[in-house]
């Protein structure tokens, strides 16, 4: 899950200094494989630390980012994911009152996620640890899958208190839509909806690091 983290944080360094965040990631899938995706990261309910925090130099011993550094960072991200063969409509919002941001873009192939990412990583945006191939899809098969990811944990044991402790209300939400109805999925902890045409993954950021709940499943359509 610490990829999770990373992914959306480079964007925004100063928000490592807060300790309640959401990242909501969110995939739209239609039939031909084609759709959106979005990611946000909601860090509202902790914009009083960090608007004080943002008027330092710095914290802990980080350097506190300033919004010019912040923006620049997040459109350097959407110029890579712009240039990434089938990705289009690449659009980012900041608000930077609330601590609230998101990108979103349309795909051709899920797989067009995962050659975005691994752009941002070529870039040394993302670090060299973050995984990238997170999606796969087999249209033919009427399949979809959430790909494994590495534990993180021994990273985690190894972070300084004040580091863990930005982890400890930061949830993560996962919404994945789909045209095609549900038939099945192998991880119970993604709820289905009543239609079959979407599941959702809620939990602690905790719980993905400590490995109480995983990331995977697969999914199989009617």
């Amino acid at each position: 899950m610490k990829f999770l983290l990373r992914q959306v944080l480079l964007f925004i360094p100063l928000l490592l200094l807060a300790s309640c965040f959401d990242i909501v990631d969110k995939a739209s899938v239609k039939a031909d494989g084609s759709g959106e995706y979005t990611i946000i990261l909601n860090a509202s309910k902790s914009k009083t630390r960090l608007a004080s925090i943002s008027k330092m130099e710095t914290v802990n011993g980080k350097k506190v980012p300033k919004k010019p550094e912040i923006e620049a960072k997040i459109n350097e991200a959407a110029r890579i994911f712009k240039a990434t063969p089938g990705i289009s409509n690449v659009k980012t919002s900041m608000d930077f009152d609330n601590y609230i941001i998101k990108l979103s873009c349309n795909f051709k192939r899920i797989e067009n996620i995962n050659a975005g990412l691994e752009q941002l990583k070529a870039k040394n945006i993302l670090g060299k640890m973050v995984p990238t191939r997170i999606y796969s899809q087999n249209v033919a098969a009427k399949t979809f899958t959430r790909n494994k990811i590495n534990t993180f944990k021994s990273d985690y044991d190894k972070m300084s208190k004040a580091d863990r402790e930005i982890f400890n209300d930061a949830r993560y939400t996962s919404v994945l839509q789909f045209e095609n109805t549900i038939k099945s999925q192998t991880n119970s902890s993604y709820l289905l909806s009543p239609n079959r045409k979407a599941v959702k993954l809620e939990a602690n950021v905790l719980d993905f690091i400590l490995q109480k709940k995983q990331i995977q499943n697969n999914i199989l359509f009617q």
